[in-house]
């Protein structure tokens, strides 16, 4: 997931990476570029068995609505746990995987540490005022858990069904994984101590704060966000052939250690063992499949996937060019990236198709036309990150009538005859979320939350959607 990398300049590399491995088989057919929610009429997006999660066919898929939420969201763009709350995204979705922690050069978890590699501030030391709260009530300066966590914790009070992930890794904190997985004994060092950290809740002491257990019940599962095993990532990211192989036993790894903490727990309380959830953001790229994933042996594992769905083109590219289409011709998109997966074997059920909460931009662009491929000067002025906007942002631009809004082959963007903005609407995530119940997906996945509008429109806009009879 292009998720710290929106703020770096290997955008761009990354994004030219993805083009030079496109398979042409991976464009889609006439019929289905002519209707965006047509039912499914080509061999590469069956699978086996599509069961739902209550074995009652569609009429009663429970479909899930996962978001990312930042760790550093609350700095620059002063987005904090209770503006789920506040937006309405929290009633509506099902998961919040919480970004990121981090891997040591030692291959363990930590969550402690120099400034830009950890940020036990904000994830559970900073205290929360009264009107900063989910519950409203703040924090005190003798309680072990404070910070994110804690407002986490609240948030999922008042929503019982929510389940929080702690997500490992991400574009800029990938570096360690290929080493930490190199022996059995590596693999299980790494393990446990995330379930340590997270899961068994023993954070560090930081004066009143942490403690054995001060975080226990939070997270209900792990997220793996390695990008990429066996193919290049970040610049200083190593990989090797053999990732491919040790990418498959860290995920039984982890269903190991997990399921037993599952079963001490469930010793200890007299309760029924708890299910952890175990997922990963995994690419679209098919040579990045082929050389990082052994998809029927991890699927086995894996509760689900989410999918890349997004930064198919980004605005450190030369040309204009679609972020996210559902389909496309010659070209990375949604239906190639659920196809490429089926075919290798991947559940449908078990797929869940990522969305962007923010549009790839380019200003100084030329050749006429409706802005679509064409040469552009360079990344379009944005108020985080030049050429990466919100949807918040971009959707004013929409309303403003100074941009003429283009759709077609489930892709939206806009163009002013010199600034071109490719990004998801709500009409685009409409006709995603009708893909999604036509393949019997496993359901939606949303970077990041913090892009959306202050009452969460198109996340609630992809739970009506997945929700229609």
């Amino acid at each position: 997931m292009r998720r710290r990398t929106l703020v770096r300049t290997a955008v761009a590399v990354s994004s030219l990476s993805l083009l030079a491995t496109i398979a042409p088989s991976a464009s889609a057919d006439s019929a289905a570029l002519a209707a965006l929610s047509a039912p499914r009429t080509d061999t590469s997006v069956t699978s086996a068995q599509d069961d739902d999660d209550d074995g009652d066919g569609d009429r009663k898929r429970s479909y899930k609505r996962i978001g990312y939420f930042n760790q550093w969201g609350i700095y620059g763009r002063d987005y904090h746990v209770k503006n789920l709350d506040t937006s309405g995204q929290a009633a509506k979705l099902t998961h919040i995987n919480y970004a990121f922690a981090n891997v040591s050069p030692e291959g363990k978890c930590f969550i402690t540490g120099p400034v830009g590699q950890a940020d036990p501030w904000a994830d559970y030391v900073r205290p929360v005022d009264a009107a900063g709260s989910v519950d409203g009530v703040g924090d005190t300066a003798d309680q072990r858990l404070a910070g994110n966590f804690n407002q986490l914790r609240e948030l999922k009070a008042k929503n019982p069904d929510l389940r929080v992930l702690i997500s490992l890794g991400g574009w800029t904190w990938s570096t360690h994984f290929s080493d930490a997985v190199l022996t059995p004994a590596k693999r299980k060092s790494l393990v446990s101590s995330c379930i340590d950290i997270y899961i068994k809740g023993n954070l560090p002491v930081d004066g009143a704060r942490g403690g054995e257990g001060a975080a226990a019940g939070l997270f209900d599962g792990v997220d793996i966000d390695w990008e990429w095993p066996g193919s290049a990532g970040e610049d200083d990211t190593p990989y090797r052939p053999e990732d491919k192989q040790n990418f498959t036993a860290l995920v039984k790894e982890f269903r190991t250690q997990l399921d037993a903490h599952s079963r001490s727990e469930a010793r200890r309380t007299g309760e029924k063992a708890k299910r952890y959830d175990l997922s990963a953001f995994v690419p679209t790229a098919p040579a990045k499949i082929d050389a990082g994933f052994e998809i029927p042996k991890i699927m086995r594992d894996f509760d689900w996937v989410n999918l890349q769905g997004y930064d198919f083109h980004v605005s450190g590219e030369k040309t204009t060019a679609q972020q996210s289409a559902l389909y496309a011709r010659n070209d990375f998109s949604v239906h190639q990236t659920v196809s490429d997966w089926l075919k290798r074997g991947a559940p449908a059920h078990k797929l869940v198709v990522g969305m962007p909460l923010y549009g790839q931009g380019w200003t100084g662009v030329t050749g006429g036309g409706d802005g679509m491929g064409q040469p552009a000067q360079k990344p379009a002025p944005a108020i985080h990150q030049p050429g990466f906007e919100d949807y918040k942002v971009l959707k004013k631009l929409a309303d403003s009538g100074k941009y003429t809004v283009h759709r077609k082959y489930g892709q939206a963007w806009l163009f002013d005859g010199n600034t071109l903005w490719t990004y998801d609407d709500a009409k685009v995530l409409n006709a995603k979320t009708s893909y999604i119940r036509d393949r019997k997906l496993g359901g939606a996945m949303f970077w990041s939350l913090d892009g959306d509008t202050e009452d969460g429109e198109l996340v609630k806009a992809v739970d009506r959607g997945l929700k229609r009879r």
